[in-house]
């Protein structure tokens, strides 16, 4: 990623309650195009199944109107989606394809890269976007790692 600060990156958990994903969507909708008035032009993903992939999804819808904007995807390893449903195999390939940046932490799966993936995301931001219901598991490590850094944080999770 460039220009730590005019990036943001995304985090959050990979399930969320069905009947909030479409205000999540608004909300996150408007929260991009805040920042992006503010001069951020750069959003890295992490793909994973969930907030990862609303968010990544909300990037490309935007870029129609923000045609400057750039979504990154830093993903952990190359056969992420190995154990994935056809139908999330599906949306994931579509955000790849649709990208305009790919980095891979690692080739093969090893339990650190999704921390690694998690770190790359912050230590090249300035905002973390996130989707932070549970004090626990990897949104909260990483949502911690990036308050620890430095970042601003908006948490979608308190405005649903």
């Amino acid at each position: 990623m460039c220009c730590k600060s005019k990036t943001c990156c995304f985090t959050g958990h990979r399930k969320m309650n069905d009947a909030d994903i479409l205000k999540i969507i608004g909300i996150l909708e408007d929260e991009i195009v805040k920042l992006i008035k503010d001069g951020y032009q750069y959003f890295g993903s992490g793909g994973a199944i969930g907030f990862d992939t609303i968010a990544a999804e909300t990037i490309l819808k935007l870029k129609n109107n923000y045609p400057h904007i750039k979504l990154i995807l830093v993903l952990p390893c190359e056969r992420q989606t190995r154990f994935w449903n056809s139908r999330d195999k599906m949306r994931y390939d579509t955000i790849k394809s649709k990208s305009d940046k790919v980095v891979y932490i690692s080739r093969e799966y090893n339990p650190e890269c999704m921390y690694k993936r998690n770190r790359h995301l912050v230590d090249y931001s300035s905002i973390c976007i996130c989707y932070l219901k549970e004090g626990k598991g990897g949104t909260a490590y990483t949502v911690h790692y990036a308050r620890k850094n430095g970042l601003q944080i908006r948490n979608i999770a308190n405005l649903v």
